[in-house]
């Protein structure tokens, strides 16, 4: 089964969204490898903080499957879909990676460049996967922080409490 990396962020009713996500992915995954909760500014738009995290999950299903899942995730919690890409949000689920795969997969590019782009990505991920390598690199997560942390605003773990899920 392949490894999954997602992305989770909130800055609307930023604990109860975040819990709701790690809940029901929890309820759809299984056993999940959870990062620390982060806060951090929002980017491209003046608002809230985000609080941020990185899950794992293993699964057979299809990257179309996922995609659709954590779309009806995000909608459940009250995900509202607008034209700004950049603006407020209850929930943010993206899949990051899905296994070692490289380019197109059902109409989603992997890695997904915010990997290499957001520390509040790329944070979270070297802490829970340091040795593993990026799909299609030949850097592992941890490698690759180390660089982008060097000009990237700090990470600023936020006590959350997601209790009953697994934490690496």
């Amino acid at each position: 089964m392949p490894r999954c990396w997602l992305s989770i962020g909130s800055n609307q009713d930023r604990e109860a969204s975040i819990r709701g996500a790690v809940a029901d992915l929890r309820s759809a995954f299984g056993d999940l490898v959870l990062s620390q909760v982060y806060e951090t500014p929002a980017v491209g738009f003046t608002g809230t903080p985000f609080l941020n995290l990185v899950v794992g999950i293993e699964t057979p299903l299809s990257v179309a499957r996922i995609d659709a899942m954590l779309r009806a995730i995000e909608d459940a919690l009250g995900r509202v879909r607008g034209p700004d890409r950049f603006a407020p949000r209850t929930l943010d689920i993206d899949l990051l990676t899905y296994g070692d795969a490289v380019g197109t997969c059902d109409g989603r590019t992997f890695p997904r460049d915010e990997i290499h782009r957001y520390a509040f990505v790329l944070g979270p991920l070297a802490e829970v996967a340091p040795q593993e390598v990026c799909p299609g690199g030949l850097a592992t997560f941890a490698e690759l922080w180390a660089v982008l942390s060097r000009g990237a605003p700090p990470l600023v773990p936020f006590p959350l409490d997601l209790s009953g899920q697994s934490v690496a």
